[in-house]
């Protein structure tokens, strides 16, 4: 089903009703576009949580704009174990996902499904992300659905395949691709995936994927015309500034704010001008 055009108003951040992966289902049905950004630590986790956010997705992006790699193939399990026990701590509403890194989750569905149960079991996560298609990720996704673990996909630009990719281009612009990521939504809606996300793909065709599938999607450079849209929290705040897809939309400059914040902090210290006698006991 896709989204309807006549538009529900925003969610009112002061509904505190339990988002789960039901409720993602039913504000596909009615239409009701779905928000999700990321999250790596409480403090920012229970502040997206307060705003109303409905998915909070501890993502493997924590390798760049925390960390300050160059890609996301980096971090490991036990980091992102970390970073999601922080976030899930502090949010009580949104729906928390958490990335599982690579190599995690790509051996085997055993392997995976034993990650799968950790990310779970010792964070607080109530679902996980991974990325990829076809006949042994899909058995994967079984496997893990399987057992009560709430499994979300990732089709389109899947950043831990950057080395094979060799660029961070626009996915599935050629007819075979494209092809190939409508029939592995599919399958990734068949082995019991809740939910997926188109990242930078053509408009055209995530919005067909997206009226295709009992699903939501969710897009990240694919479009309006999914049924939600995810950022990544420190490109929207302007946090992270190394790049700047244009599918980021810049809702603030807190990077620049913070360093100007910094240097005042350091030219009150050098004048003593910090701290005064009302900052003194």
């Amino acid at each position: 089903m896709a989204p309807s055009h006549n538009r529900p108003p925003p969610a009112d951040p002061a509904d505190r009703r339990k988002v789960t992966t039901k409720s993602l289902l039913r504000m596909k049905e009615r239409g009701e576009p779905i928000s999700a950004l990321t999250a790596y630590d409480h403090t920012m986790g229970a502040l997206l949580d307060r705003a109303g956010v409905d998915v909070i997705l501890v993502g493997d992006s924590v390798a760049m704009v925390v960390q300050g790699r160059e890609t996301t193939v980096t971090v490991t399990l036990d980091q992102m174990l970390y970073h999601a026990s922080l976030v899930s701590a502090g949010v009580e509403r949104a729906l928390v996902v958490g990335d599982l890194p690579f190599m995690s989750y790509q051996v085997n569905a055993d392997e995976a499904l034993r990650n799968a149960g950790r990310m779970v079991k010792e964070s607080g996560v109530e679902a996980v992300k991974l990325e990829g298609g076809g006949a042994s990720i899909c058995e994967t996704v079984r496997r893990i659905v399987e057992v009560g673990i709430p499994v979300m996909g990732h089709l389109g630009l899947t950043p831990q395949s950057i080395h094979k990719f060799g660029t961070y281009q626009v996915r599935a612009t050629s007819a075979e691709e494209a092809e190939q990521v409508k029939k592995d939504a599919r399958a990734l809606q068949d082995a019991g995936a809740f939910a997926i996300v188109l990242e930078k793909i053509p408009a055209n065709l995530a919005r067909e994927i997206s009226a295709a599938l009992k699903i939501p999607a969710i897009g990240i450079g694919a479009g309006p015309g999914c049924d939600g849209q995810i950022l990544v929290s420190h490109d929207m705040l302007g946090l992270y500034t190394r790049f700047h897809p244009r599918f980021v939309r810049r809702y603030a400059q807190l990077g620049e704010e913070m360093l100007g914040a910094f240097r005042r902090y350091v030219g009150d210290v050098k004048t003593r001008s910090f701290p005064t006698q009302e900052e003194s006991y």
